[in-house]
């Protein structure tokens, strides 16, 4: 059994959010990874794909999701998202509540952009 403490938690800031490391590879061991986002009002990040599937629960706050090939999804509190592995993915906090969301997939998922840049593992995820 691994416990994270608290204190082990690791916080990484980006332009669009924040993002606290709950456990993942490098943080209790985990093929997983499980991490909590909060998003200021208004806040979009950049449309992208991940290798590996997601799981987004909404805390508090909302937002939308925008998948390619589907309409945008609204979410509010306790609405859960699977986000497919291989799609563009754009998340866009609301604008006046911004988003609180914890958030789960594999640990070694691979984050592309939109043009094709490979991004590598985001570090809250490895």
């Amino acid at each position: 059994m691994t416990v994270v403490r608290h204190a082990d938690r690791r916080r990484t800031e980006t332009p669009n959010a924040v993002m606290t490391t709950l456990a993942s590879p490098t943080l209790g061991g985990s093929g997983h990874a499980l991490w909590q986002v909060r998003m200021d009002p208004g806040a979009a990040g950049p449309e992208h794909r991940m290798t590996g599937e997601q799981l987004w629960t909404v805390v508090d706050g909302a937002a939308t999701v925008e998948i390619e090939g589907d309409g945008p999804s609204e979410l509010g509190p306790g609405d859960t998202v699977v986000l497919p592995a291989g799609r563009l993915r754009r998340i866009v906090a609301d604008e006046r509540a911004g988003l609180s969301a914890l958030v789960t997939g594999p640990g070694d998922a691979r984050a592309e952009l939109s043009d094709g840049t490979d991004r590598g593992t985001p570090g809250w995820i490895a």
